[in-house]
């Protein structure tokens, strides 16, 4: 199959300007947090569609895109998400997680509750799609899990860019979403993203990150 190519541009930055705006980046991505805490303020669903589109840009394998974002903001949806979800993660928080798991989380302050799933104005739930199906056949995706932790890397940094916050969250195991939001056999639940403003005086955890000695390697 002969490659149709098109022109790509892009304004580029050189020397100190391009030194100044990775700084900058870097500083405001620094910034992003985990929270766990909503304001039930809404958020329209516009913006979300948006942020799921620049989601969307991500690189995949082969272009195969293998993602669909599921957007819940139905309050009795949401509940009954809560409600599978908690018994999935009191199961997890009272057996299935070895202690060494539950000591590593014990500074966060998280149990089984999960308020957040109807505090949130919006719930994005992330499929990924090993295969899609065409005329009742079987196509494979390439790279799947790769491609759609990209996509939700992409969808976290928009979500932080516009100002809103969110948080990663999976319960184990998450098949219950399959039969809640009746998504079809090719699609299985990959991450559910709670979406909104943070609550009035939300308290996060002072966690540090590594710092450069510990995640950056140069070969020069």
């Amino acid at each position: 199959m002969e490659t149709k190519l098109i022109p790509y541009s892009k304004k580029l930055l050189k020397g100190t300007e391009l030194l100044n705006e990775s700084k900058s980046h870097y500083e405001f991505m620094n910034g992003r947090r985990t929270i766990r805490e909503f304001s039930t303020e809404s958020v329209s669903i516009e913006v979300i569609d948006n942020l799921i589109m620049a989601a969307s840009t991500a690189p995949s394998g082969a272009n195969k895109q293998p993602w669909v974002f599921c957007v819940v903001t139905n309050p009795e949806m949401k509940s009954k998400i809560r409600v599978e979800a908690e018994k999935e993660e009191y199961e997890s928080y009272n057996g299935r997680m070895p202690q060494d798991w539950l000591d590593d989380l014990s500074y966060l302050g998280t149990d089984w509750h999960k308020p957040f799933l109807e505090d949130a104005p919006a719930l994005i739930i992330v499929f990924r799609k090993p295969y899609e199906l065409v005329d009742g056949k079987k196509k494979n995706n390439y790279y799947v899990p790769e491609s759609v932790g990209l996509a939700c890397g992409f969808l976290l940094q928009a979500i932080h860019q516009c100002g809103l916050v969110a948080l990663t969250h999976t319960p184990s195991p998450m098949n219950f979403l399959c039969k809640l939001l009746n998504r079809p056999e090719n699609e299985k639940p990959y991450l559910l993203i709670p979406v909104g403003y943070p609550a009035e005086n939300v308290m996060v955890p002072d966690i540090k990150r590594k710092n450069a000695d510990n995640v950056l390697v140069h070969y020069i």
